[in-house]
């Protein structure tokens, strides 16, 4: 399973960005799937999910509300937007996945398979 995140950049608190990864070698709709960041420092934090039906989702406390995971199985890609920005969402953001489940997974020792990572930046 190859995945490929994009769409990180640099934005002013309380704007916004949407974050693609992008599987390249097969389908999307047997895999559930995550974000996760990690900040300069710090261990990686789960951010949300979606499991493979694409109606479960989940979402850290820090960010309820404000980002919302999606999926198109047709593109085989999974989405992140992300809505009113902090300077605490600075990090690299990365994709993950693992074979579809019966519950909702939160750590990434559980997940397989892994993108390259997106740099995020959000200046205050």
């Amino acid at each position: 399973v190859q995945l490929q995140a994009s769409g990180g950049g640099l934005v002013q608190a309380g704007g916004s960005l949407r974050l693609s990864c992008a599987r390249s070698d097969g389908t999307i709709d047997i895999l559930d799937m995550a974000w996760f960041r990690q900040a300069p420092g710090k261990e990686r934090e789960f951010v949300a999910l979606i499991r493979w039906a694409g109606i479960t989702t989940a979402y850290a406390e820090s960010v309820k509300g404000r980002f919302i995971i999606s999926k198109d199985d047709a593109e085989n890609t999974m989405y992140l937007q992300m809505n009113t920005l902090k300077s605490e969402d600075t990090a690299v953001y990365y994709c993950a996945a693992k074979p579809r489940g019966s519950t909702m997974v939160r750590t990434p020792p559980s997940y397989v398979y892994w993108g390259q990572g997106t740099q995020v930046t959000v200046s205050s």
